[in-house]
């Protein structure tokens, strides 16, 4: 429409790069998107390429203008939304990336982070970051980069390094890059590096020093949204006014603006956040404290959260390393051809065990295989073990924060598959909502960015833009589920202690790809 102006959202997630148009009501004006490389170096270690994802970055922005047909000066601002914790170590004057990004789920810091633990115990830092130490945050990864990395090192060394997780990358690289390209991330994303104060929302010393990371490769710590920089060269003038990691992301689109409410996405992996509000609630239940946003001078609103790492990706694996199904969509379809999962259980423990149990040892296991079991039953494991995982984050938030869960509201890629949200709304035992713009991760970034440039005047505007779109009714009797959630604990325990020895996770078994 001439002379309307839109938000630009770009969506950088761990499979691939999207830019999602939106319009004053938050519904969808066009959409492009590409995937990217999956790097495996080693069994447990994970790659991106960032030269490759700020090539897509540039291409899906260009692509969803042109579908639209539109360009930069209908754009009103700019938000960005990343897969949090990958880690980016780049040379400030060059651009030029001196290393992969080692993604969150990557595995090879286990020395790092069993030595730290050592010193401390796991949750030596968790009272200052609501975090226990794991492989899955950034802090480690710079660590690791730092210790084996000459390129690295040495740009550290001169004072040409810059640290940063994806939001940082993209940010620094659409504000000018080496030419004056500004080097910031956002309270959701420094969260989750293991070296912000949750209090102070500034890096803790304390924790740089345990680290041994030298302050000046970090990003200075900005709001969720603000201006914080306009685009150069083939966007010019756009303000870039929003960041957020995915889950805080997502958190926002669903509109779960008030104490209690909360939302589940179920991409590559899964996550459920609760939002908190003004309280920083430590969980006693193996959850992570972390932050919802921070939006402008506002005060912080904090969340608990339970992160599984492995839940699409399950789809993923079925489809590429099995080879049972040739899409994503056909699982649902092969899972329907039987009545239950017929005894099959899969855990796919990946990487470890994320919430809540925390266990780097584990490995994936398929357990309850009798010769009655066909690929069906396998599909619909696959489906059932996103849901039981989620179901155990859902009774650690109660159990943190007192109070029973009433619905649950879904979004990502997932939850296109009616078969898996039906049986998500029979383990919770409470009904599942999936809103009209299933991709609520875009939206968010979005969002944030439009408060911050007065596109939308606050939280009420997006309220409104919320609609519902389809809803799953729990209807599996208690006995049944109590019965299913038992063999699943039984599953589960089977991928402990899987890795005895630390090296086993970062040493070559076989000759990979």
């Amino acid at each position: 429409m001439p002379g309307q102006q839109y938000i630009a959202a770009i969506d950088q997630g761990t499979t691939s790069t999207r830019c999602m148009i939106f319009d004053h009501q938050g519904a969808v004006v066009a959409s492009d998107q590409q995937e990217h490389r999956q790097i495996y170096p080693k069994p447990g270690w994970v790659e991106h390429d960032p030269a490759e994802i700020w090539q897509k970055t540039r291409q899906v922005v260009g692509g969803a203008l042109g579908k639209a047909r539109l360009d930069r000066t209908d754009l009103r601002a700019i938000g960005i939304t990343n897969q949090r914790e990958t880690t980016v170590v780049w040379d400030r004057t060059t651009g030029e990336p001196l290393h992969n990004a080692i993604v969150w789920q990557d595995t090879r810091t286990d020395r790092i982070v069993a030595r730290l633990a050592h010193e401390g115990g796991q949750d030596r830092f968790r009272v200052k970051t609501g975090l226990p130490l794991a492989t899955y945050f950034a802090g480690p990864k710079l660590r690791w980069l730092l210790e084996n990395v000459p390129a690295v090192r040495a740009a550290a060394e001169r004072g040409t390094a810059a640290f940063g997780t994806i939001d940082s990358f993209l940010i620094w690289w659409l504000t000018g890059g080496p030419d004056g390209g500004v080097h910031v991330t956002d309270v959701t994303n420094a969260s989750r590096t293991i070296l912000m104060d949750l209090r102070t929302l500034d890096w803790d010393d304390e924790l740089l020093a345990a680290l041994e990371i030298p302050r000046a490769l970090l990003p200075e710590i900005r709001s969720s949204s603000e201006v914080y920089g306009e685009t150069r060269g083939w966007l010019a003038g756009v303000p870039v006014a929003g960041a957020l990691g995915d889950q805080s992301a997502a958190t926002m689109g669903q509109v779960c603006f008030d104490p209690g409410e909360a939302k589940n996405t179920y991409g590559t992996g899964c996550f459920m956040i609760y939002n908190t509000g003004a309280e920083i609630v430590p969980s006693e239940h193996g959850l992570l404290t972390t932050l919802c946003w921070k939006l402008g001078d506002q005060p912080p609103c904090y969340a608990l959260e339970g992160s599984i790492a492995i839940a699409g990706a399950l789809v993923q694996w079925l489809r590429d390393n099995l080879g049972l199904i040739s899409s994503a969509p056909e699982v649902e379809t092969l899972a329907n051809t039987v009545a239950d999962n017929g005894g099959v259980y899969i855990v796919p423990a990946f990487s470890g065990l994320f919430a809540p149990y925390w266990r780097s040892d584990a490995r994936g296991v398929i357990a309850g295989l009798t010769r009655y079991v066909n690929k069906g039953h396998v599909a619909r494991a696959t489906l059932e073990a996103t849901a039981y995982q989620t179901g155990e984050i859902a009774r650690a938030m109660e159990q943190d924060s007192g109070v029973a869960l009433s619905e649950l509201k879904v979004d990502g890629g997932m939850v296109a598959n009616e078969t898996l949200m039906q049986f998500q709304a029979d383990i919770l035992g409470v009904p599942v909502i999936r809103p009209q713009v299933p991709e609520t991760t875009a939206l968010g970034a979005a969002y944030a960015a439009g408060l911050a440039t007065g596109f939308w005047s606050g939280l009420d505007d997006l309220r409104r833009n919320w609609h519902e779109d389809a809803r799953w009714e729990p209807s599996m009797p208690p006995a049944e589920r109590d019965r299913l959630l038992h063999d699943w604990s039984r599953a589960v325990e089977r991928t402990f202690d899987w890795v005895e020895d630390e090296a086993e996770a970062t040493e070559p078994v076989g000759t990979g790809e």
